[in-house]
């Protein structure tokens, strides 16, 4: 094709693209109450991922959304377990089927700790100088869209699914319809391990047959813009149990004779990783393939946001951390989420502790394998002098080993990541860069974890990742919200993923 014709052609889609994204813009600028009010709705069922009657309330009522946009529903069942919502819309010659997943579970809460008491009752709220101050829903007009819904699963993992719904009744209004089959996938277990998964996702393989899956889960950049994600780091707990005397010991009586727990679980603790992060585990980084030329380049090229965190989160910094926050994720980790010893300020006593624990998440990047990380581990702590047990350590055990430690280990998740070059991520990106009229940003694997590992190996497809929720929406922790322009956002962002990625997905040559 000569050039100038190229331009043309070019110029030609960028124009359709931004006529739907102003179109779909439009719809929505007139419906913003009622968009809001339907996903305040949604958020009011709650969704504890340890309530299993709530969280069948929620797939049922997905179902009854999704039947009111048209689209063929269902539950698939697991037993007494949360069913997953399966919903599909075939659109007539499409020759590319993709599968768009998302969770309605959550994580659980303490109303006690939230503004107001009630998680799961949405509020709506202004940043008003440095508190964010109710308003009311109003029932016409425009909202500020820095605004924000405050509720359990407002960020993870409602928000998209709303966005979805109402980027599919956008498409209607408007007279149009997808060009691509689109299978939605909507798990109500991810926040509890997504242990029944594999088992769906076996008795469904046929049903959910597709050229590739949309992970629509996770937050967008820091800066605010929209990314795709290539891949999510895999994910293992372990809880870990030191052992001191039988009973509490007087610490001056017996404080240079007696192990102290606390004491030799921070030495266990120094010997796995140092202060910058760096696993000291030997072996751990054998199995670790280094990021490609594109995926550095890629992470590189995202906006700089990391002294800017730095000054918001109040962390100091080193010589060590000069690595990109984009560029660590790409490497293993492992993090402490909690240790427990003795007591503290006004509980505190002069008193050698009977036992010291500590919890872990290990992160994982591909080719490391929950059982191969599991392995290392155990041997590193071996080489260290510690016998180790996975149960309730015994009298003779004790008396036997100076240290002891037990382990008990989740059953962890590998992580995932595919090609910047895949050709669902061909057509992704070149599908958000036209709606943008920039490039999306590109990020190898976002930090935290997903489902993906069991989906690649259960079904055989590449997944992408295309999150929607605001970096600093307080997913898993009190008074999580969602910013209303992410929500606006999303909408216009599904909207063009449905109408324009067949358009942009590579040609498969004979």
């Amino acid at each position: 094709m000569p050039f100038r014709f190229l331009v043309l052609a070019l110029f030609a889609t960028s124009l359709q693209a931004q006529s739907l994204r102003e179109q779909v813009r439009a719809w929505r600028e007139v419906r913003e109450p009622q968009i809001v009010r339907e996903y305040a709705e949604f958020l009011a069922i709650p969704n504890t991922k340890n309530d299993g009657d709530a969280l069948r309330k929620n797939a049922t009522a997905i179902v009854g959304m999704l039947a009111k946009r048209g689209v063929t529903a269902h539950l698939l069942e697991n037993g007494a377990w949360p069913p997953a919502v399966y919903g599909e819309l075939r659109s007539p010659g499409a020759t590319r089927t993709i599968v768009v997943y998302a969770h309605y579970d959550g994580q659980p809460v303490d109303p006690a700790e939230w503004r107001g008491g009630a998680p799961f009752s949405a509020q709506l709220r202004e940043l008003r100088g440095h508190e964010w101050v109710d308003v009311p829903l109003p029932d016409r007009g425009r909202l500020n869209p820095e605004a924000r819904i405050f509720a359990r699963g407002a960020g993870d993992d409602k928000a998209p699914i709303i966005a979805i719904l109402n980027a599919l009744d956008a498409l209607k209004s408007l007279g149009k319809a997808p060009t691509i089959n689109v299978k939605f996938f909507f798990e109500g277990e991810e926040e509890s391990g997504s242990a029944h998964l594999p088992q769906i996702l076996d008795a469904n393989k046929r049903l959910l047959a597709a050229d590739a899956w949309l992970f629509c889960d996770g937050p967008t950049h820091q800066s605010r813009e929209m990314q795709v994600a290539f891949g999510a780091r895999g994910a293992m707990g372990l809880e870990l149990t030191v052992y001191g005397p039988a009973k509490a010991l007087h610490s001056g009586h017996y404080g240079n004779w007696a192990p102290n727990p606390g004491m030799l679980l921070a030495d266990l603790v120094r010997s796995m990783r140092d202060v910058d992060g760096r696993i000291l585990i030997k072996g751990y980084y054998d199995d670790v393939t280094a990021p490609t030329a594109k995926e550095l380049a890629a992470v590189r090229a995202l906006p700089p946001v990391d002294s800017a965190l730095r000054r918001e989160l109040l962390l100091g910094v080193t010589e060590a951390d000069n690595a990109l926050l984009a560029e660590r994720i790409l490497y293993p980790a492992i993090n402490m989420r909690g240790m427990r010893v003795g007591q503290v300020e006004g509980l505190a006593a002069n008193a050698i502790a009977t036992e010291a624990k500590a919890s872990f998440d290990f992160r994982l990047v591909p080719r490391q394998t929950p059982a191969r990380v599991r392995g290392l581990v155990e041997a590193h702590l071996k080489a260290h002098g510690w016998f180790v047990t996975h149960a309730a350590a015994t009298d003779a055990e004790r008396l036997a080993h100076r240290k002891v430690v037990r382990l008990t280990w989740g059953t962890g998740d590998e992580a995932t990541r595919v090609s910047l070059d895949q050709p669902i991520s061909q057509a992704l990106t070149a599908t958000l860069d036209e709606l943008l009229g920039k490039p999306v940003l590109r990020v190898p694997t976002l930090g935290g974890s997903l489902p993906t590992s069991m989906i690649e190996h259960g079904l055989g497809v590449p997944l992408v990742i295309f999150p929607i929720a605001n970096h600093d929406d307080n997913q898993h922790a009190k008074d999580e919200n969602l910013r209303l322009q992410n929500l606006w956002d999303g909408i216009e962002a599904y909207a063009a993923i449905f109408t324009r990625m067949n358009a942009h997905w590579p040609k498969v040559t004979p």
